[in-house]
C-alpha cells in the first residue's frame, strides 16, 4: 500500500511538470522582462517619431533646452500596467513643485508601432484633462514610431519587452527613466507610483545643477538613491558634513560681530581718553 501511494505520488508530480511545459509552451510568459541599467549611457537622439499632432520630429529637437527629461516606454491600449504608470506619473506631475518647460519635460514613446497618432493624440487629451495637467500640456509629448527607432531607444536604456501574441498584448517592465538635458541617462525609478519626492530629487539630480533653488539643491546633497529601497533617502555623511560647514560658518559670523564690536569699544575708549 505504501508502495502504490510513492508510485502514485511520483506519477503526479510527473503529471504536473508535463502540464507546466505545455502552459509555458503555450503562453510563453517566461521570457525576459527586464530593465538593463545603462547609467551614463546616451539615448539615440537621431531617431525619428512622429508626435501627438501627426508632425515627424527628431528626438534631438526635444533636447535642445539645458532641461532633464521624464522618459516613459508605454503602449496605449494597455490593458492594465502602462494605465497604471502613466496614472502615478501624472499624480506626481500634479504637485510637483517644478516648472514645465523651464526645469523638465516629459516623454511618452509608444512601443506599439501599430498604434499611431490618433491613439497618442487621444491619450495626452485624456491625462491632461483628466488629471487638470494645462501647466504642462505642451511639454507632454507623446510619440509614435517604427519598430526599429522604438527597438533603438528601448535598447539604449535597457527596456526589455515582448510582444505576447496569445494575449495580444506587450508584456514589459513598470519604469521610467530620468534623462539630463543631452540625453544621457541619469536615474530609473521603478513601480507603479512615483513620489513627488522622489521624482523631484531624480530631475533635479538629471539636471546636474542647472535647475532648481539653492534649497533644492541643499536638499538634493542630503539625499542619496538607494537602489534596494528604490527610493531617495537621507544621506547621514553629507548631514554631518554640511552641519560641520554651517556651524564654521556661525562660528566665524560670531567671531566677526564679537571683533566689531569689541572694535567699536576701543574706537569709542579711545576718543574718551582724548
Amino acid at each position: 500500500m505504501k508502495r502504490n501511494s510513492i508510485f502514485l505520488s511520483i506519477f503526479l508530480l510527473l503529471t504536473s511538470l508535463a502540464h507546466a511545459q505545455t502552459l509555458k509552451k503555450e503562453f510563453p510568459s517566461e521570457q525576459q522582462i527586464d530593465v538593463i541599467e545603462n547609467l551614463g549611457d546616451f539615448i539615440p537622439l537621431d531617431t525619428v517619431f512622429i508626435d501627438e499632432s501627426g508632425s515627424e520630429i527628431e528626438l534631438s529637437t526635444f533636447f535642445n533646452k539645458e532641461i532633464p527629461t521624464v522618459l516613459t516606454l508605454n503602449y496605449f491600449e494597455c490593458p492594465m500596467l502602462c494605465t497604471l504608470v502613466l496614472n502615478g506619473l501624472a499624480e506626481s506631475l500634479k504637485n510637483l513643485t517644478l516648472n514645465a518647460g523651464d526645469e523638465f519635460q516629459v516623454i511618452t514613446i509608444d512601443i506599439n508601432p501599430n498604434e499611431k497618432t490618433l491613439f497618442a493624440n487621444q491619450k495626452k487629451k485624456n491625462y491632461i484633462k483628466g488629471f487638470g495637467l494645462e501647466n504642462i500640456k505642451d511639454d507632454w509629448h507623446f510619440l509614435t514610431g517604427t519598430e526599429e527607432n522604438i527597438k533603438k531607444v528601448a535598447d539604449s536604456i535597457g527596456y526589455i519587452y515582448y510582444y505576447d501574441a496569445q494575449r495580444d498584448e506587450y508584456m514589459h517592465p513598470a519604469a521610467i527613466t530620468l534623462l539630463s538635458s543631452e540625453g544621457k541617462i541619469s536615474r530609473y525609478l521603478y513601480g507603479i507610483e512615483y513620489p513627488v519626492k522622489d521624482l523631484k530629487l531624480g530631475i533635479l539630480e538629471a539636471s546636474e545643477g542647472k535647475i532648481g533653488s539653492t534649497l533644492d539643491k541643499i536638499i538634493l546633497y542630503c539625499y542619496h538613491y538607494d537602489p534596494y529601497k528604490n527610493t531617495y533617502t537621507i544621506f547621514a555623511t553629507n548631514i554631518m558634513r554640511l552641519g560641520g560647514i554651517f556651524t564654521i560658518l556661525f562660528l566665524c559670523i560670531m567671531l566677526v560681530s564679537y571683533w566689531k564690536k569689541d572694535k567699536n569699544l576701543f574706537d569709542k575708549d579711545s576718543l574718551n581718553v582724548r
